[in-house]
């Protein structure tokens, strides 16, 4: 498939005698592939049963004859008033029992039988119209699923799925009882029918339903997606499928929702409302959202929505400094895209989405946007077409939980506690030792890392533990972090020392922590002091030996970092949230302990990644600030294309290649 760059069409938004001008512009940009009509439902069928298609094959035609091609979305995501009219119980209900109403997007129960019945009849025409069509290659389904679905939906159609999923889950109502603890505050049930979603109570929630309750609705999504896609695979055998995901969000499990999929996508926002950031962090979250991405499938991916200039619906966020957007979209490339494709076209005259600005500004008229992405496809598609399919090399990798991140949203223990800043304060220090990444579930191989970090696992099972242990007596070096090992798989406490199940690997009990609150903690290692905050945990070595300890507080000198060899590997625990400082010194032993290479020492704000092409390893440095800046590269690395300029650019991108076709860390 040559497709290196494409951009998100609405054509619908613009009169008809606008769409071959555009159609021309994209062609001369180097446009190969537009992705449209996930949000026209009512354009496509203004009422029951008539499908007016005519238009949409137009556009499709009038783009093919430019070169370009299309996917279609199913526009399941916004169903039109007159579905709303008639049947009003699919608009979804939040955990107070109110109804979210018709006026915005994602206003659907995605669990309600009229609504399904609704989407299969329009799906089923949908794809037997365009499915025949050469032009269209492929289908995304709805439109970031999860999206304005975090409290949604509470209604008595997702109560009884529930129900359903529950019994399937449980078999009887006392296994039920005896797994969610609901001896506590007399919370027993008699029958399946008295159970209801964890709406707004009087107080409290019982952790164990909440948690089972998150795992069900990622299961409604997924299979809601599901459904469509056996529609589409019936109708249109041959097309792919794929879906517009986001990156860190977690109202789905992501790796079940790319089960499915044939490739996944992203949509990529370097720079949303957000507007400053340190040096020190310029580019990680969006190369760590790229990272959990590529782990989702262990393939390379499409970027469906990779940001083109200033994003915002009633704020916005600052405008793309010369070479920023290039730089965005690069970073995508370096990190496992095959395909960036830009939102959107042209910023839109109408609709909450006016200052969500495209490549073109309101008035149609190609500006600075516009050059720079040109110049920008022009240059780089061969690049992009070398690096197809290709992956970077990684020998370290974080194990990132949906069930760990739900549980720790349900009783986050701290205020500030939050799954994603822990296990980034990690993946930030390796990034700015330019340490190639993965994100994994847990279910993943261990055994191809060298340096596998596993933080805040928080629910462990007999099994995890076991995988755990084989990884480090298989010479793996593993670390965990504070809140591990606390739990079963059904959020009820351990009864044993923490970290429980993990307690004998690690080599070490914790009888006592301390929750930082309104306080922070110090930690020496060595000659250094290291201020830390959020949580402290006490830790008692049992064959464990301490790398730091706490420098204050009543437990001054007692171990806050340890290690204890096992077999052929090691294992760290830290028991406590580790500040920027704490986490380089860390990540400097860790390195050394497991032997996981860097790719290139770079100044503050230079990032250094390499992926695999077919005639080679590409290098990237990516300059994610405003000044120039000096990187020393290896004689080996010999650039691409005309030439790679030092000192690199503010905002720059250097790209190297070498003949080895195995990217090489040291």
């Amino acid at each position: 498939m040559n497709i290196q760059f494409g951009v998100d069409y609405y054509p619908e938004h613009w009169p008809r005698e606008r769409w071959e001008t555009d159609a021309a512009m994209m062609e001369e940009m180097g446009i190969r592939v537009v992705r449209m009509a996930e949000f026209s439902w009512f354009k496509l069928e203004p009422e029951k049963g008539r499908f007016t298609f005519e238009w949409l094959d137009e556009a499709i035609r009038i783009l093919a004859a430019h070169g370009i091609e299309t996917i279609l979305g199913t526009p399941s995501a916004a169903p039109p008033a007159w579905i709303i009219r008639q049947d009003p119980d699919i608009q979804p209900v939040d955990r107070e029992g109110r109804r979210r109403h018709f006026g915005g997007r994602h206003h659907d129960c995605q669990s309600n039988p009229a609504y399904r019945e609704h989407i299969r009849r329009y799906v089923t025409a949908f794809a037997a119209h365009f499915g025949p069509n050469p032009h269209v290659i492929g289908w995304q389904i709805d439109n970031e699923l999860g999206n304005s679905h975090a409290e949604l939906c509470f209604c008595e159609s997702c109560a009884e799925r529930f129900r359903e999923w529950l019994r399937a889950k449980y078999s009887d109502i006392e296994t039920l009882n005896r797994r969610w603890g609901t001896d506590f505050w007399s919370q027993g049930y008699t029958c399946f029918e008295e159970i209801q979603p964890p709406r707004l109570t009087a107080t409290g929630v019982n952790p164990s339903q909440m948690l089972d309750w998150k795992r069900f609705h990622s299961d409604l999504i997924v299979e809601f997606h599901r459904f469509q896609s056996r529609i589409l695979h019936a109708a249109a055998p041959g097309k792919f499928i794929t879906h517009n995901m986001m990156g860190l969000a977690d109202t789905v499990n992501y790796y079940d929702l790319a089960e499915d999929l044939e490739f996944v996508s992203q949509d990529q926002y370097p720079v949303m409302q957000k507007t400053t950031e340190l040096p020190r962090y310029l580019g990680s979250r969006g190369a760590a959202a790229l990272d959990l991405i590529r782990g989702l499938k262990q393939q390379s991916f499409w970027i469906m929505e990779q940001q083109s200039s200033i994003s915002g619906w009633g704020e916005m966020s600052r405008m793309p400094r010369p070479g920023e957007v290039k730089l965005w979209a690069l970073q995508s490339v370096a990190r496992g895209a095959d395909t960036v494709v830009f939102f959107r076209w042209r910023s839109c005259l109408f609709g909450t989405e006016q200052y969500w600005h495209g490549i073109l500004p309101h008035s149609g008229r190609p500006g600075r946007t516009w050059a720079e992405i040109r110049d920008l496809m022009q240059q780089y598609a061969p690049l992009v077409e070398s690096l197809r399919g290709g992956m970077p090399v990684s020998e370290a990798a974080i194990v990132y939980s949906y069930d760990q991140k739900y549980a720790m949203q349900i009783q986050p223990h701290h205020p500030d506690l939050k799954y994603d800043e822990i296990w980034l304060a990690y993946y930030m220090a390796l990034y700015r030792k330019n340490v190639p990444t993965d994100i994994i579930p847990d279910r993943a191989d261990f055994s191809r890392y060298k340096l596998l970090i596993a933080p805040l696992q928080y629910l462990m099972t007999p099994e995890l533990a076991r995988k755990y242990e084989e990884y480090v007596q298989g010479g793996g070096t593993l670390v965990f972090t504070m809140r591990t090992g606390v739990k079963d798989r059904d959020n009820i406490c351990t009864e044993e020392p923490l970290p429980g199940l993990l307690a004998e690997l690690c080599g070490l009990h914790v009888y006592e922590y301390d929750c930082l609150r309104g306080m922070s903690a110090e930690v020496r290692w060595g000659e250094d002091i290291y201020t830390t905050e959020l949580w402290a945990d006490l830790i008692t070595p049992e064959g464990a030996e301490t790398v730091a300890a706490y420098a204050s507080e009543y437990y001054a000198g007692v171990p806050a970092i340890t290690c204890r060899r096992c077999g052929k590997g090691r294992v760290y625990y830290v028991g406590t949230a580790v500040s920027a400082d704490l986490a380089d010194r860390l990540c400097t032993e860790l390195l050394e302990a497991s032997g996981a290479g860097s790719i290139l020492d770079t100044p503050e704000g230079v990032e250094a990644v390499c992926r695999q092409g077919r005639d080679g390893t590409y290098y990237f440095l990516l300059n994610h600030t405003e000044r120039p800046q000096n990187v020393e590269v290896p004689a080996s690395w010999k650039p691409w294309g005309e030439h790679a300029p030092m000192p690199i650019p503010p905002f720059g991108v250097n790209v190297y290649r070498t003949d080895d076709l195995f990217a090489k860390i040291t």
